[in-house]
């Protein structure tokens, strides 16, 4: 009993010291944010100051902060729903297939994901300068869409192999159509894959860099892009930075929070 009293106990500390490593940049990075441009200086660090809003009022200054968060909830909730439209039935098309090479093509799909953004960036640079949606949301929306629907796809192919067929087959013998059986028995037994694969399609959306960066402009930039303007030619302005990231950070961090347990299915449903 006290050999397992002590067990939890040293996985307990360690964990703690796990949280603690890496929620020490964060603090700061928050606590910078509330900081007085003088303390955040200061040397040695100063751990007590007094706490003011000046950054936050300064990024309301330089930035249309809105309008940030309105693009980057644009582009990943567009992303999203494309990606989910067109994953959710092919996953279910591949998990019905009678094919045995079915599962080679669902971690094709995964092997999608895996490729280097930079590869296809070029390219599809090319291809909405030419008809017309550079610089516009759609632009980074298609683009993500091509990889997380791939995500999607194999995540759901999971979910729904994992299904007995009897429920659809009985739906098929009652008269009901494929769609039909798609729809109204396979689909609502699935809902907690749906949503795991919405949310990390909203997390990889939101939290990317580089597509917006090259096929935004001034006006559809979202949050993760004017991130970039804390980084001067000489200097870094941290409080600016700090007061940036809580629109960026917060947000996911709330979503992540009270839809935890969708993410740990998310993570822990394999390919059978």
């Amino acid at each position: 009993m006290k050999a397992r009293t002590r067990q939890i106990a040293i996985e307990r500390t360690t964990l703690v010291v796990i949280l603690a490593l890496y929620m020490i940049p964060v603090l700061w990075l928050v606590s910078t944010a509330y900081k007085p441009p003088r303390e955040i200086f200061s040397s040695p660090p100063s751990f007590t100051f007094s706490p003011t809003l000046f950054n936050f009022e300064r990024i309301f200054q330089l930035f249309d902060v809105w309008q940030l968060l309105k693009s980057s909830i644009v582009m990943s909730l567009g992303t999203t729903v494309l990606s989910l439209l067109l994953g959710v039935p092919a996953g279910y098309a591949l998990a019905r297939s009678k094919s045995r090479y079915a599962i080679v093509v669902a971690y094709f799909f995964l092997a999608i994901r895996t490729v280097p953004i930079i590869a296809t960036l070029i390219p599809f640079y090319l291809m909405m300068r030419d008809i017309g949606l550079l610089g516009t949301w759609w632009a980074v929306i298609l683009i993500n869409t091509t990889l997380n629907c791939a995500f999607v796809t194999w995540m759901m192919f999971s979910y729904f192999r994992a299904l007995p067929r009897d429920m659809e087959e009985a739906a098929l013998t009652d008269g009901c159509t494929l769609w039909g059986a798609f729809y109204r028995v396979a689909l609502p037994t699935v809902v907690p894959g749906i949503i795991a694969s919405a949310l990390f399609c909203i997390m990889f959306s939101w939290n990317d860099f580089l597509t917006p960066m090259f096929l935004t402009n001034s006006d559809t930039k979202p949050l993760s892009v004017a991130l970039l303007a804390s980084f001067g030619t000489k200097d870094i302005t941290w409080g600016t930075l700090g007061a940036l990231a809580h629109f960026s950070t917060v947000p996911i961090v709330l979503m992540a929070l009270f839809l935890n347990r969708y993410f740990v299915q998310g993570l822990t449903k394999g390919v059978h």
